[in-house]
């Protein structure tokens, strides 16, 4: 028989490419989701028998994730002793070798086995910008560590694979359980993160490059639940070894047809679609957390802030991530980043936002003061009226054309307070912040520059939003020249977050608002005269409040009016009466303002006004 020319040859490569192709793009990019359906395999264990997991971890400068990733996996509710764990590590600039370490000399009495492949040094890649620079290279080295992982899973005839990115935490305890029970041949958790950013890929184009899909935000927001087939996942997933197919798959090396760009996952995809094997991301239930991916020249401490952040969003709805029992963690002791004090506004009654926050500022080593917030539900008229509180004649709400509600009282004399206590102890600087804010990504370190940005540049300031509404469009407020992380705010909702200093309180309490009240958060536009409303400001004389804002901002409200679990103790409380206007009834006492005896920078307050 003749033997085929080179020509041919080629040509035969071609069209098996293309045949491949054209099957993977009719079965994956189509934007009508795919369920998994009948396909489901039986179970294959019976009786008391569990299925045996393999976990695989390949970490680099992991040291900051570890304690809380195996901390996670540690409690997962599936028998230990049919866990394997698989780990390797190389390259590290930080502890990472020794965490690991120690995990598997405690971990190795626990679980069925413990494997570590430690290659630490060198410690960085040739010619890498950083530690999330993949390089040719380093690709090579995860695709060699994975197929290892891979191949001990079949030696050990595991059941199961689950590849677990070392900075993944599986917060839902029954992770590894439900992706069983889906039976599918390779399934993945969807993970969340702070923005829309995922773990896989709705549709792929034919050189095996991302593609955009509507079927992506259906399923991230979802808008469907359930588990569809899709043409990748990644970072975290459960691949299912029993069936026969998997012994074609492969990390490394690539298959001779590989044409797509070179990456542990495109060549294992690739891997997949040639065994037929489908992919499965699921969103049934809340899993896990993992971070947006950073630039290739992303420096350590950007790493070790978004890993942080990705803790303190997990705490937004669920309890702490836990912390591996297996690792020795140095005590992290809290500090108040140069304020005299760090106040946290707290109604006695929502202590679910009081134990989140003090969780969150306990990541973010922030200590923290709590002050008792004045529940507004609870205030009747006589309190009011001993108070001196006296409704601004001119305010109405502006969306909803109502009065002043006892809630929005509450919140204003909470703030207050807090006002007063500046004056009465002579503070410098302070930080209040309220229970429903969430911190955005590098919240210390971003709020330490501006602090130091404005100790060197010696602007003089009253009050420094980090968490607000702009009612402005975004880009419309001016910025200060000398430090461009900072902005002359313009009018503005909301008091989630704000730095405060003496001359600032002084300003805001001898303004005597009691007596003209109106929203906090509509106060202080006016005292740094940017409110749209002029009948407001003939009330508040002198408006020379040094107001700034961050830009971006540091803090956003856990939830906002159009979610689910959106809480507000202020709008939904009940309207103050008209009689509290001013001039509209005859119970009102005068406003009892403060007694002040004035000093330079200073004020002199008796005790019984506070």
């Amino acid at each position: 028989m003749p033997r085929a020319s080179s020509g041919s040859t080629a040509c035969l490569a071609i069209c098996t490419f293309l045949l491949w192709t054209l099957r993977l793009l009719v079965a994956f990019n189509s934007d009508v989701p795919q369920e998994a359906t009948s396909t489901q395999r039986q179970p294959r264990t019976s009786g008391t028998t569990e299925a045996i997991v393999m976990v695989v971890l390949v970490v680099r400068n992991g040291e900051h994730s570890l304690p809380h990733v195996l901390g996670a996996l540690e409690g997962q509710r599936y028998p230990r002793r049919q866990m394997a764990f698989w780990i390797a590590t190389d390259h590290n600039e930080d502890n990472t070798s020794a965490v690991l370490s120690e995990w598997v000399h405690k971990a190795r009495a626990l679980y069925l086995s413990v494997t570590l492949y430690d290659k630490t040094q060198p410690r960085f890649y040739v010619n890498e910008w950083g530690s999330k620079h993949w390089t040719a290279e380093r690709y090579e080295t995860v695709m060699r560590l994975r197929q290892e992982a891979l191949n001990a899973a079949h030696a050990m005839h595991a059941d199961y694979v689950l590849f677990v990115d070392s900075d993944n935490v599986l917060s839902n305890r029954e992770t590894i359980q439900l992706l069983m029970d889906e039976r599918l041949p390779i399934v993945s958790p969807m993970l969340s993160s702070r923005t829309t950013y995922s773990n896989f890929w709705s549709a792929i184009n034919a050189d095996g490059t991302r593609k955009r899909s509507m079927l992506y935000m259906d399923v991230r927001k979802r808008k469907r639940i359930g588990c569809f087939c899709v043409p990748l996942v990644h970072s975290t997933f459960l691949l299912d070894v029993t069936r026969n197919e998997t012994q074609a798959l492969a990390f490394y090396p690539p298959h001779p047809s590989f044409t797509w760009t070179l990456t542990d996952l495109s060549v294992f995809t690739y891997s997949c679609f040639r065994a037929e094997m489908k992919m499965y991301i699921c969103n049934k239930e809340n899993y896990g957390w993992l971070p947006v991916p950073l630039k290739p020249k992303a420096t350590m401490e950007e790493e070790l802030d978004g890993f942080q952040h990705v803790l303190l969003e997990i705490m937004v709805e669920d309890p702490p991530a836990l912390l591996s029992q297996l690792i020795s963690l140095p005590q992290k002791p809290p500090d108040r980043m140069g304020f005299d004090e760090v106040y946290l506004i707290n109604l006695k009654r929502r202590e679910q936002r009081r134990r989140r926050m003090l969780n969150s500022l306990a990541e973010l080593q922030l200590a923290a003061k709590i002050v008792e917030a004045v529940d507004g539900k609870a205030l009747n008229d006589t309190q009011l009226q001993t108070l001196g509180v006296e409704m601004l004649p001119e305010y109405r709400d502006p969306f909803s054309d109502r009065n002043l509600t006892r809630g929005e009282i509450g919140c204003f004399l909470s703030h207050y307070n807090v006002w007063k206590e500046v004056l009465l102890w002579n503070l410098r600087q302070v930080l209040v912040l309220e229970d429903d804010c969430r911190f955005e990504i590098s919240f210390r370190s971003r709020l330490q520059q501006i602090m130091d940005d404005l100790a060197t540049t010696e602007i003089i300031w009253d009050l420094i939003y980090i968490g607000r509404k702009r009612v402005q469009p975004l880009g419309a407020e001016q910025t200060v020249k000398e430090i461009p992380h900072l902005v002359y705010p313009g009018y503005s909702y909301w008091t989630l977050g704000y730095a405060l200093s003496f001359s600032g309180a002084l300003k805001l309490v001898r303004a005597q608002p009691l007596g003209h009240m109106l929203p906090v958060d509509e106060f202080l536009p006016v005292m740094y005269d940017a409110h749209p409303e002029d009948s407001y400001k003939q009330y508040f004389e002198p408006r020379d409040l040094e107001a700034f804002s961050a830009e971006p901002l540091l803090l956003q409200p856990t939830h906002f009016a159009d979610e689910a679990k959106y809480i507000s103790d202020t709008e939904t409380s009940e309207e103050l009466s008209s009689k509290f206007a001013r001039g509209k009834g005859s119970l009102m006492m005068g406003s009892r303002g403060s007694r002040f005896e004035s000093r330079p920078g200073r004020v002199v307050l008796t005790r019984d006004e506070f």
